[in-house]
């Protein structure tokens, strides 16, 4: 075997793919039952400038202009990181997104993202699921060795280079030699381990992406990788838990003939006739805007307590509760006010604004009512008393401090409830340090022969601002380290 490649999400697929057609025999080890890993749980932004899509809308961008938006919005200056990863990024993620399309993806857009200055942002149709579809079509059609349900034990060395990789293959050991490896497993959001290394107070919230362990930080680090200590995490923020089964937005097969009746869709007909379908997508397992709570409503636990105040490290509290869920709960008033802009509920990029009427009708599983705080408590499982206790400290305190804070009692019934809703840790940024050929490099910046790491694994301490920008690196990154590692003697 010339390339091993270690995680079956976007970066990993990817390298196997430019791996493999740059003429190296090329196997794919993938620790779950499927492959996908974080890509697939993703909204599906992607986003670039000079793309075909923005010159066929006559949108002028360029790498320059998407790189001076980024700086300004993280605040920093060039000089604080190695510009050749940002700029890569920046100045072949059109370029990547045109393969993409090629391999039969469709893209809907672009729309602007402020701050951007450009519209610049690419929606993938149907679901993030036709990222995975279409790699997978064609690794396999390449003749990429796709192995699934095989985790990498470790890295094997010697001579001072990597040589291969021991698998767990169905309970026993197998050990593979090749040329060069690239780890590709995601970032660490889903570790308690390695959140709490950078952030003790992350440890207790649960990561997004469950396969996202970081065991190719691991793996990189065991020999003798540098890890980027200037870490960013996205989150925790609160999301509402996912619905029981897919919608039809999501089970939408990512077929040419549909994803084209969707771009045209989105193009011609009006919000009115769109809007059944966008909010199956929108009301799936989004962020309730901080709105909701300035405006008045409370969260409370599953026990029907108030444990935290909702303006003020909220996101952390939850994560010690019982199931570190809980149920937002309003009034009718609040209700009313929240089912029409600028009062929405949730917001998909570029997509749409659930407010508290798509809720209610697109996500029962998560709506609770009652014509009185009793009513409303035994709809949830939540106890009565309680719940009375925690909606009665909330209004008592709007009374003691004359309500300057503009949020709302919650006295006008009937009344309502959203949840469970959870705290989550989206992403981090924090990776192996790599350089511009995404090999990956010690302390000391010498590099490990041998070994490449792509995608939020190999990400080279750079931070990436804004929807679809994470997207465009993997794919950037996926390919170099695949044609690099092909490379390797």
């Amino acid at each position: 075997m010339d390339v091993i490649v270690v995680g079956g999400g976007g970066a990993g697929l990817t390298a196997a793919i430019f791996a493999r057609k740059a003429g190296a025999r090329v196997v794919l080890f993938e620790k779950d039952r499927q492959l996908g890993g974080a890509t697939r749980l993703c909204v599906g932004t992607y986003t670039a400038a000079g793309t075909g899509l923005q010159k066929a809308r006559n949108i002028s961008d360029s790498a320059d202009l998407h790189m001076q938006d980024m700086f300004r919005v993280l605040g920093r200056h060039p000089d604080d990181e190695s510009p050749d990863l940002r700029r890569i990024m920046a100045g072949e993620a059109a370029e990547m997104l045109d393969w993409l399309s090629s391999l039969g993806i469709t893209f809907y857009g672009p729309v602007l993202e402020k701050p951007n200055s450009a519209a610049r942002m690419h929606t993938i149709l149907p679901n993030a699921d036709a990222f995975i579809y279409f790699l997978e079509k064609e690794a396999r059609r390449l003749g990429v060795d796709i192995r699934l349900e095989t985790p990498v034990s470790r890295l094997l060395k010697a001579e001072g280079r990597v040589i291969g990789a021991e698998v767990d293959a169905g309970g026993s050991q197998q050990t593979f030699h090749a040329r060069s490896v690239i780890l590709t497993t995601g970032d660490f959001s889903a570790s308690a381990a390695w959140r709490g290394r950078f952030d003790p107070r992350m440890t207790d919230i649960d990561g997004l992406a469950p396969t996202s362990q970081g065991e190719g930080h691991k793996m990189g680090e065991d020999l003798g990788g540098a890890i980027h200590d200037d870490t960013f995490f996205y989150g925790p923020n609160l999301r509402f838990t996912p619905p029981p089964s897919k919608s039809f937005l999501t089970r939408i097969p990512p077929y040419k003939t549909f994803t084209r009746i969707m771009s045209w869709a989105l193009d011609t007909l009006p919000q009115a006739v769109l809007r059944p379908f966008m909010m199956s997508f929108v009301t799936t397992y989004l962020s309730p805007e901080p709105l909701l709570f300035e405006k008045g409503a409370i969260l409370v636990n599953r026990n029907g307590e108030r444990f935290a105040n909702e303006l003020d490290g909220l996101n952390f509290a939850l994560a010690q509760q019982p199931e570190k869920s809980g149920y937002i709960i309003f009034d009718d008033a609040l209700a009313r006010k929240f089912n029409a802009f600028p009062h929405f509920i949730s917001t998909a990029p570029g997509v749409a604004y659930a407010y508290f009427n798509d809720y209610k009708r697109y996500r029962p599983d998560i709506y609770h009512r009652g014509g009185t705080i009793a009513e409303l408590a035994g709809s949830i499982g939540l106890s009565p008393e309680k719940l009375a206790e925690a909606v009665a400290s909330h209004n008592t305190a709007l009374k003691t401090t004359g309500n300057d804070s503009g949020r709302s009692p919650i006295s006008t019934g009937p009344f309502h409830a959203l949840g469970p809703v959870k705290s989550w840790i989206v992403l981090t940024d924090g990776s192996l340090m790599v350089d511009r050929r995404q090999h990956v490099l010690r302390e000391d910046g010498s590099t490990i022969d041998g070994l490449f790491a792509a995608g939020a694994t190999g990400q080279g301490g750079i931070m990436l601002p804004g929807h679809g920008t994470h997207l465009a690196w993997v794919f950037v990154s996926g390919r170099r380290a695949g044609i690099e590692a092909a490379k390797a003697q």
